[in-house]
């Protein structure tokens, strides 16, 4: 197992992509890079020189560039919800997918939520003052219509097997592993669309749709801690069956219908069986923190946050070793 960073988003610019930013990932231990939604979408893909010098600016600074977490929301919503012009947007994931491949990126991670991750609140107080993230479905459950119509389970479920049925074939031919985000949060509906990756019988059934080496999943501890159960079950299932990619590695306090995000040490979880149940399934991928906390006097990407939770991964690494 080896420590990511991630999140890094809005780069405009290979360039913003500073070395401030990559000496701090290198000083923390950390030799592996994720990428979030980077670069003006022009075409509505990326670019292969793009993600080209995206890789070779973080190998300059002895950095790997793992992944390219999702492309902008509006650039497949048309897929998520079986509209009309679907078959461009695959089209345009594919040139996505290919051009990744071409530039020796190795894993290509989405979600299936049109409207998204939702908090009820982004300033809820935690150890020391420190501000979280939070949801309460009671807030959120009069929400309306996100995208003017319900969306039911079975379509939700259609949809993203066409997608899956479409994608995969290309990502074999590309090399690049394609790595499904549980959903966050894992509730039954938000804004009229059913969220079909709410728990581990979503997510198995996702597995199942096609088999292939490269279809798997970015397992969000945090979605599955959201859930209330099986967070150790389900990494026991997935991982003896090669379809944990890689983890975000996060907690939180309380389970839907309602929890607040944390610090990495104080929430549901026992995160030092975590890392020893993945050394037992033989999982060898990355771990990077997510959501972390905003501390005093921290930057927007939480420079202070990441560090805490790097520092306590490492110990339990090592512990775990």
């Amino acid at each position: 197992m080896r420590l990511a960073l991630g999140h890094i988003k809005e780069l405009r610019h290979v360039e913003d992509l500073t070395d401030e930013t990559l000496h701090f990932i290198k000083q923390l231990g950390v030799d592996v890079v994720h990428l979030s939604r980077p670069l003006l979408f022009n075409e509505k893909h990326y670019r292969f020189m793009d993600l080209l010098h995206l890789r070779t600016r973080c190998e300059d600074a002895g950095l790997i560039l793992e992944a390219i977490e999702g492309v902008p929301i509006g650039s497949y919503d048309k897929v998520m919800l079986g509209l009309p012009g679907r078959d461009e947007e695959i089209d345009q994931l594919a040139t996505t997918i290919e051009n990744m491949g071409r530039a020796g990126i190795s894993i290509f991670s989405y979600h299936w939520m049109p409207n998204f991750v939702w908090r009820t609140s982004r300033t809820t107080l935690g150890r020391g003052g420190a501000k979280c993230m939070s949801f309460d479905m009671e807030l959120a459950k009069n929400a309306p219509l996100s995208h003017n119509r319900i969306y039911t389970e079975e379509a939700m479920w259609a949809n993203y097997e066409y997608f899956v049925r479409a994608i995969v074939p290309v990502a074999e031919q590309a090399g690049v592993k394609l790595a499904l985000h549980p959903d966050d949060p894992p509730v039954e509906s938000l804004g009229g669309i059913a969220r079909i990756f709410r728990n581990f019988e979503g997510l198995k059934r996702a597995m199942e749709v096609i088999e292939s080496p490269v279809h798997g999943l970015n397992l969000c501890l945090g979605c599955l801690s959201e859930m209330g159960t099986g967070v150790i079950e389900s990494i026991r299932y997935f991982g003896e069956r090669d379809k944990i990619f890689y983890i975000h590695f996060r907690d939180v306090q309380g389970a839907v219908p309602g929890f607040q995000e944390c610090f990495i040490n104080e929430g549901n979880t026992d995160l030092f069986e975590v890392v020893r149940t993945l050394r037992e399934v033989g999982f060898t991928g990355s771990l990077l923190p997510d959501h972390v906390p905003q501390m005093a006097g921290d930057t927007p990407w939480g420079h202070r946050g990441r560090a805490y939770a790097i520092g306590y991964m490492t110990a339990l690494l090592a512990a775990a070793s």
